[in-house]
């Protein structure tokens, strides 16, 4: 059983475009003592279909460029365009609305409910994000179809505390998968396993590009960066290093 990578009314993504192009983006901190510069112009695209890298130091302001992306945070200056609308033209309801339909979100640390079953946390998914376009009677076989794709489908009534570290990371993903959101985004995914649970759960990543799905994700991580398809590297807030990303903005740009 496979995922749908289309959603309800929309065609789906060209794998030769740029889904999400950052312009000129910015983020500074500004208090009565100081101004601190967290992200300094930085212009680069995320081609769709891609496994895209932010790579960089602790510090190198990895996170507030993922926080920018989905909406999370605002900048300063500068855009963030996705699937050629800019999220800054959204309020805050809007947004919180549009994330929960476009962008799948998984955490280092899981985030699950302790309370509920990993069945219940992807439903919870679910019902907080709209069905992903599905009748409600359909969204118990969306969960189960998620966990399978994870590899966890016959682990559905179990609770977190009854699953291992990685197995609690596949359920975060499957969570991530509900609505069927066009982009995962995940925060240091692997930081929180060991080396051979963070390199089973990597590779589950890079096999999403495989149903449509563009895959962002942060890592300090050099050798986890080299994996991607795209990436950009930051040093103190600024790229110092790209490889896929430029190009596709420049296509963009060349169509427009």
């Amino acid at each position: 059983m496979t995922l749908d990578t289309e959603r309800p009314g929309k065609a789906p993504v060209s794998s030769v475009t740029a889904l999400i192009q950052v312009e000129h983006l910015s983020r500074v901190i500004t208090s009565r003592a100081q101004k601190t510069v967290i992200l300094d112009d930085l212009t680069f695209a995320i081609p769709s279909g891609s496994l895209f890298a932010i790579n960089g130091p602790s510090g190198s302001g990895k996170s507030t460029l993922l926080n920018l992306l989905t909406g999370i945070d605002r900048p300063t200056s500068g855009r963030v365009i996705f699937s050629g609308e800019e999220l800054r033209a959204r309020g805050e309801d809007a947004l919180a609305r549009w994330r929960g339909q476009h962008v799948g979100i998984i955490f280092q640390f899981f985030q699950l409910i302790p309370t509920l079953t990993a069945l219940e946390n992807v439903l919870l998914a679910l019902e907080l994000g709209g069905g992903g376009g599905l009748p409600r009677k359909q969204w118990r076989e969306r969960a189960l179809t998620c966990l399978e794709i994870v590899g966890l489908r016959d682990y559905g009534r179990r609770l977190p505390s009854e699953l291992s570290g990685g197995q609690q990371q596949r359920v975060a993903v499957a969570r991530a998968l509900a609505n069927n959101p066009p982009v995962l985004v995940a925060d240091e995914p692997t930081g929180n396993l060991d080396s051979r649970t963070a390199q089973q759960v990597f590779e589950l990543l890079a096999e999403l590009i495989n149903l449509g799905k563009t895959v962002v994700y942060v890592t300090h991580d050099p050798q986890l960066a080299s994996r991607s398809t795209a990436h950009v590297t930051l040093l103190d807030g600024q790229i110092v290093e790209q490889s896929g990303a430029q190009a596709a903005l420049t296509s963009q740009e060349g169509r427009s």
